[in-house]
């Protein structure tokens, strides 16, 4: 029966890619389409970027990030050879136009056709249950999938960097904190002074050897989708420090309306639906938050009252993940079933993929960059 089915859902795929490679109004419709790579490398991590939907993708722009990675991390770590053309880091820098290929690769069609990538990975997507059908749960899986490869390919490149003795784990007086941390002032980026100190990287230290393996330094740069406790911990006591106006070492009911209760809302509604709303409106859900949370009764919350809603003001990567997937739903299920079938993807590839058009295909053109 597994034989059979597997027989039926490839003939079907190949009887869709036969009609769509023969209609005149796909060839009409893209003909002016280019895909293109990101250009996502950033040192300050405070934006969020969503990773490729394609793993094929993905690898391409993580080639093309390590390579520009490799130059700013030479130009930010080490300005005095940035400046002479003779030394060998400099040398070994490549130019931006080397990426350029990239893209070239992906807009040939005998090379990376999106219409057979899709047919590709619509199986291996569709797998819980496997019905010819990609749901809301297996798409965020998908997301997340890609998600944490992206993170844990960075984590590494950041952990070959700083393993000074390569001996697989990275100590405090091994870690260096980025560049634009050392060169900011308190408040940059959100990052408060907390941030890449030593109690961040203790906490961090889950089995407390003094050194952190890949999964420990993983948490470390990614804290918000660590599972260990003291790590989480550690973000709501900066949370406390950071919101704490008066400096009493607690979160007063205004310090919290005026700080994080605008986090916790926006988390919980997605679409920010209630962003217009005004601050005497908010006071309630605020209050009766405040309370659920003030579990000793003082009228203060402590960093240990804040780990219900840490999640809320670190978002995970599972966060992005599932919205991400909603998008994606959102524009590509035709049917508005609330899921996807292979030809609703096939139908709307540019979800999928990013898009650049020509003047000429202006009236056509709704190009969407929540995610880009």
């Amino acid at each position: 029966m597994g034989k059979f089915s597997i027989i039926v859902y490839t003939s079907i795929a190949l009887l869709l890619l036969f009609f769509l490679s023969h209609s005149p109004k796909k060839t009409q419709s893209h003909r002016h389409r280019r895909l293109r790579l990101r250009s996502s490398y950033n040192f300050n991590p405070s934006h969020h970027e969503s990773v490729a939907f394609d793993p094929l993708v993905a690898d391409i722009e993580r080639r093309r990030d390590d390579r520009q990675w490799e130059k700013q991390y030479m130009e930010h770590s080490h300005p005095e050879l940035a400046d002479h053309d003779s030394a060998p880091a400099h040398e070994s820098q490549p130019e931006w136009e080397d990426f350029m290929n990239a893209e070239d690769y992906l807009n040939d069609e005998e090379k990376f056709n999106v219409t057979n990538r899709l047919v590709l990975l619509f199986p291996k997507i569709d797998v819980d249950p496997a019905d010819g059908y990609i749901n809301e749960h297996e798409l965020t899986e998908w997301n997340m999938q890609q998600a944490e490869r992206e993170v844990m390919h960075r984590t590494q490149r950041e952990m070959e960097t700083h393993d000074k003795n390569r001996d697989g784990f990275v100590s405090f007086v091994e870690y260096d904190p980025p560049t634009w941390v050392q060169n900011s002032d308190n408040n940059s980026f959100g990052y408060d002074m907390g941030w890449w100190k030593e109690e961040h990287f203790n906490a961090s230290d889950a089995d407390g050897n003094g050194l952190l393996n890949i999964t420990e330094f993983n948490d470390f740069l990614h804290p918000a989708d660590s599972k260990n406790p003291k790590l989480l911990l550690w973000l709501c006591k900066e949370e406390v420090r950071e919101r704490d106006s008066d400096k009493d070492g607690k979160v007063n009911f205004k310090e919290f309306f005026h700080g994080l209760f605008d986090l916790v809302r926006n988390y919980d509604d997605e679409v920010h639906n209630s962003s217009h709303l005004s601050d005497d409106s908010m006071d309630a859900p605020a209050r009766q938050l405040f309370a659920q949370l003030d579990k000793d009764g003082d009228g203060y919350l402590s960093d240990v009252e804040l780990l219900p809603i840490i999640g809320k003001l670190h978002p995970s990567e599972r966060y992005y993940a599932k919205q991400q997937t909603d998008y994606i739903i959102s524009q590509a299920d035709t049917d508005k079933d609330g899921r996807l079938t292979l030809t609703e993807m096939i139908e709307n590839p540019y979800v999928f993929y990013s898009a650049i058009f020509n003047d000429d295909d202006e009236e056509d053109y709704e190009y969407h960059d929540e995610f880009r």
